[in-house]
């Protein structure tokens, strides 16, 4: 499995909710995260790396659980005790808080929160110690064995969206035959990779995340997403790729994110291809298109989303939020971008 990404920041930002059981028990996460952090090159967030001033914990929880493309809740007795309700008020009150707000992620939309909350299983625990909530015996948890890419190749399969054992391309369906002299292999199957996981591109606009996304039910664990917080940095804020001249066709499917804060906008979406502009691509909630284009002999892929009523400038965003009116800030999506050769 190739856990590798175009740049630092494509990393998942991942938070782990976890209890202080013990002084032992807290070093092991320590060393867990540290390994994430320095090793696998993940952006961990954990507590202990921010007690470095005096701060509001509950507004720190709610940020970093808000902000994480993941979750990861460290299995434990006291947590689990503290996270199902078992333990007394004043007994580890943040794992209590964080727990709490994971469950009502997990009631609001049990389907994302699936995917965003991972269990994870230290060397010396067990996943009896899983809070019942997160469904050890009927859902996916990660045990770690040891702190070693091996050892957590199965949690970073998870953080990455890539499988270890992809779903190879599918070829023209045959049917039946029952002449082995005539049988037919399957014709039409082409070679497909993940844009984004296959090149680092040369542009990059401030407001785009490389993370998975929801458009009208169905999930693309490798999109590319437009999402501006206060105000854009850029409205349209592009991204660029050097396509070497190496591929045939390029496919997305483009949308406005299922858990977008504007359900009314709409997001225009088009492509350039060696600096030619090619027709622009209307796309609303609920109502995702798909794309398709020829880029053989292209050599550089420009993508381009916005909201046409989108308010680009900082201090009019910030006058308009000043009296409770809307920047109108886009959430769009390139769906699963893929080259095919």
């Amino acid at each position: 499995m190739s856990t590798e990404r175009s740049s630092d920041s494509a990393a998942p930002r991942v938070f782990v909710s976890y209890s202080h059981d013990t002084p032992e028990h807290r070093q092991l996460v320590l060393e867990f995260c540290t390994f994430l952090r320095s090793e696998a090159g993940v952006d961990v967030r954990i507590d202990a790396w921010d007690e470095y001033e005096r701060r509001d914990w509950s507004l720190w929880a709610i940020d970093q659980l808000i902000s994480a493309d993941f979750v990861l809740v460290i299995a434990s007795p006291a947590y689990k005790r503290r996270a199902d309700g078992t333990a007394a008020a004043d007994e580890g009150r943040g794992a209590q808080f964080e727990a709490a707000i994971i469950r009502d992620g997990l009631t609001r939309d049990l389907r994302k929160e699936t995917r965003r909350v991972l269990p994870v299983v230290l060397p010396g625990r067990s996943a009896d110690e899983i809070p019942v909530f997160l469904g050890a015996h009927s859902t996916t948890y990660y045990k770690v064995s040891e702190f070693t890419t091996a050892g957590v190749n199965d949690l970073l399969a998870a953080l990455s969206g890539v499988s270890e054992h992809p779903t190879p391309p599918r070829g023209a369906y045959v049917g039946p035959t029952f002449d082995s002299s005539t049988a037919r292999a399957p014709s039409g199957a082409r070679e497909s990779t993940l844009l984004t996981l296959a090149l680092q591109p040369v542009v990059r606009g401030a407001d785009l995340r490389l993370t998975g996304v929801d458009l009208n039910g169905i999930y693309y664990g490798n999109s590319i997403v437009h999402r501006c917080v206060n105000f854009c940095s850029d409205a349209r804020s592009p991204i660029e790729y050097n396509l070497g001249r190496s591929f045939s066709t390029f496919e997305s499917v483009v949308g406005i994110p299922d858990d977008a804060a504007d359900a009314a906008q709409s997001g225009y979406f088009q492509v350039f291809l060696d600096g030619q502009a090619q027709p622009q691509v209307e796309a609303r909630l609920g109502r995702p298109q798909k794309i398709r284009y020829d880029v053989a002999d292209v050599l550089r892929l420009r993508l381009v989303a916005y909201r046409p009523d989108t308010h680009d400038n900082p201090m009019l965003a910030g006058a308009m939020a000043a009296v409770g009116r809307a920047a109108k800030l886009p959430a769009l999506a390139w769906g699963n971008p893929t080259l095919f050769r």
